[in-house]
This record gives structure tokens, sequence and C-alpha cells, in this order.
């Protein structure tokens, strides 16, 4: 049976930059896991293109762990590299590759330690969980989380195998993004005194962001594990008016 290193090589061989699709790889894992008498399921993306994986080995009962990694990567043009990115390398007892940390190695290991799982005549399953586009903004776990919470007795833990700086991280804040539109009503410039400005409007909504954040900076949460210890809130982009002298619509 592979090693983790073998399997590893075997995973960054399968070029999947989040532009281009991730079946030969998830082929690849299930016919690993098939090998093993182990049934996997697929939950395609809309074009077909993409896909989910999931599986289970030990028996359908509540608990056990979910061993969750994503299977895309970011994309390599432009960049220095020393050697071929989709070539496993082994340079001074590291090993090079796109996606050995971010995190392909992660699943390498899982998936060349199964035949031990099988072995193991598990109490409590381990569920294998193998996503499309985490690196893009997480599309493709959605639905198969959906998928699994139907179908799967529900587990006790889930450990996803982002590399966070080689450290165990057991929460992270989340986020939140919204998208408003300001609508004022639009004159010359020479008549502001008959139109509303929406850059103006959209200008005090953006400041009173700002004094939200300033708030949040002066009342941090006592005992917080986050760095900063406070919920932070930004403008990331704005838009808006069409003309210097053409009040803002």
């Amino acid at each position: 049976m592979p090693t983790p290193k073998e399997m590893l090589a075997r995973l960054v061989g399968f070029p999947t930059v989040s532009s281009d699709s991730n079946l030969r790889l998830i082929g690849f894992v299930q016919e690993h896991l098939a090998a093993h008498g182990i049934a996997s399921t697929l939950v395609p993306d809309a074009t077909g293109d993409k896909a989910n994986l999931y599986a289970t080995i030990g028996p359908d009962v509540p608990g056990g762990v979910v061993l969750s990694g994503h299977t895309d990567v970011v994309p390599v043009e432009g960049q220095s590299w020393a050697s071929d990115p989709f070539t496993l390398t082994e340079r001074d007892g590291r090993l090079y590759g796109r996606g050995t940390a971010d995190m392909k190695a992660f699943s390498a290991i899982a998936l060349s330690l199964v035949p031990e799982m099988v072995a193991a005549n598990l109490k409590r399953p381990i569920h294998l969980a193998l996503s499309y586009d985490e690196e893009v903004g997480c599309l493709g776990a959605p639905s198969m989380i959906a998928e699994m919470a139907g179908r799967i007795a529900a587990p006790a833990a889930v450990i996803v195998g982002e590399p966070t700086d080689m450290k165990v991280v057991t929460g992270q804040k989340t986020t939140f993004s919204f998208y408003t539109n300001v609508r004022g009503k639009s004159v010359h410039s020479s008549q502001v005194n008959r139109g509303v400005s929406a850059v103006v409007v959209g200008c005090r909504l953006i400041a009173f962001l700002d004094d939200m954040l300033r708030a949040n900076m002066a009342n941090p949460v006592p005992d917080s594990p986050f760095d900063p210890p406070y919920t932070t809130v930004h403008t990331g982009m704005v838009r808006g008016g069409t003309a210097h002298n053409i009040v803002a619509r």
C-alpha cells in the first residue's frame, strides 16, 4: 500500500488549480477507497466538472470524526519554482510541490491509513470529506455538508487539515460580507438643494461603520482567544457617482 509520501506524490501530481477540474483526483480517491471495500459518494457542482467526495469507514453510528480537506490549489503562473510544482520533490528533508502544505498532505496521510482504519474494527466511524473550490470562497463544502448532514449519523468532531502555521486551531472567527446600494436623487451640482447625493449618504454609512469598529476596539472581549480580541468591521470597496458636476444617484 502507498506510504503517506507516495500518496502525497500522487495527489500533488493532479494539477487541481481552482480554475480547473478536480475529477481526476476524485476518481483516483474513489478507486483507492473501493480497493479497500469503502463506498464513497460524490456531490458534483452544477457544471459536472468538479465534485466533492465523502466516505465512511466503520459503523453507521453517532460520534466519530470527520477528516476534512479541500482538493483544489492556488495557481502557479508567474511564480519562481525551483522544481515542477506538480511533481513532489524532496530537498533537505522537505517536500516541495503545489499543495503539499495547503493541503494535500493531510488528505494523503488519511488516505494512506485507510487499510489500518479498515482493519481496526472501529467502534465509531471515521468520515473522509474532500471538497472542491475552497481557495476561491469555500464553494464546494456547503453542498457536501448539507448532504452529509442528511445521510450520516452526527459526528463528534471535525478535523480540517489546513496548515494554520502548523499549529492546532480550535476555533476561528466567522465572516459576513454585505453589499449595500445607496439610492439618491440626481440633479446638476448647481442645484444640490433639489437632490440627494448617494455618495454623501454612503460616506456617512462608512463613517458609521468605522465608529462601530472603534467602539469594538475600545471594548475588547475579556479572555478572547483571538487577535485582535474584538469584532472587526471595515469597508473594502466603494463606488459611486457619474461626474464631478452631477449629484450622485
